[in-house]
């Protein structure tokens, strides 16, 4: 048996998250399918390092797949992607030990949600960045950033559905990159603001609900230390809405070995 580890990244506009629904259209249901097709082995089941939501991308999402196939590690990902749909790529195949897990062996996560806070939308990147053309005060965003590194209880960041024992997470890094080099520099234009997350794991809609707290900050409705006081309510209603799934991407995910 060989244990191969892929990274596929993914526009996840047209489809109902990664993990396999009833209803299908998800990229682990293509994923397995093209698998299929290749090794023709009974019950292919991927393991991913995560799930992602419906509407979100990933730019490296990392799943491995236990094989008794001798196909040879540089054919995996033409022959994969050759029956892939065109916005599901595989990017890396690599075999590593039958011990690995994509999920349990990884470390550190790292998410970006990208807002377009320019008056109009890029067309080009309207599936991948959420569109806040009101005025936003980046400075209140950016001050309010640290308050999310360390180890806490993320409650009030999660969805109410969470169904996880524990809400404990370690953030290791939480920054915003604020891109100006819009051609409209000079008029109202914000620019793009991109919050980039790093963890060593994410509850359900945690980063959205991060984001949409951020996004009242921006808007003056909060103050940036709100998000410390926001963290230490342990409750739901004591953060901001969920953003829109559109603008995150599962960004990096990294591993001690691999």
């Amino acid at each position: 048996m060989r244990n191969l580890l892929m990274t596929v990244c993914y526009e996840g506009t047209a489809y109902y998250g990664f993990q396999t629904q009833p209803n299908g259209n998800t990229i682990q249901d293509h994923l397995e399918a093209a698998i299929y097709t290749i090794t023709r082995e009974e019950d292919v089941k991927i393991h991913a390092s995560g799930r992602t939501d419906a509407g979100v991308h990933a730019r490296a999402q990392p799943f491995h797949y236990v094989t008794a196939t001798d196909i040879p590690i540089e054919r995996w990902a033409y022959a994969i992607n050759g029956r892939l749909p065109k916005d599901i790529r595989i990017t890396n195949v690599q075999e590593v030990p039958l011990s690995f897990h994509s999920r349990r062996s990884a470390k550190r996560k790292t998410y970006r949600y990208s807002i377009n806070a320019n008056r109009v939308p890029d067309v080009f990147q309207r599936n991948f960045q959420f569109h806040h053309p009101g005025k936003l005060n980046v400075n209140d965003m950016i001050e309010a950033c640290p308050y999310l590194i360390g180890t806490y209880d993320f409650t009030s960041f999660a969805s109410r559905y969470s169904t996880k024992a524990s809400h404990v997470r370690t953030i290791y890094d939480a920054h915003i990159v604020h891109d100006t080099t819009s051609e409209f520099l000079g008029t109202r234009e914000q620019g793009i603001i991109h919050f980039y997350i790093t963890g060593n794991g994410f509850l359900q809609h945690m980063v959205r609900i991060i984001v949409g707290t951020l996004l009242e900050i921006g808007e003056g409705k909060r103050s940036p230390d709100s998000l410390k006081m926001a963290l230490e309510a342990k409750d739901r209603a004591a953060a901001g809405p969920t953003a829109e799934s559109h603008g995150l991407m599962l960004w990096s995910v990294e591993y001690d070995e691999a």
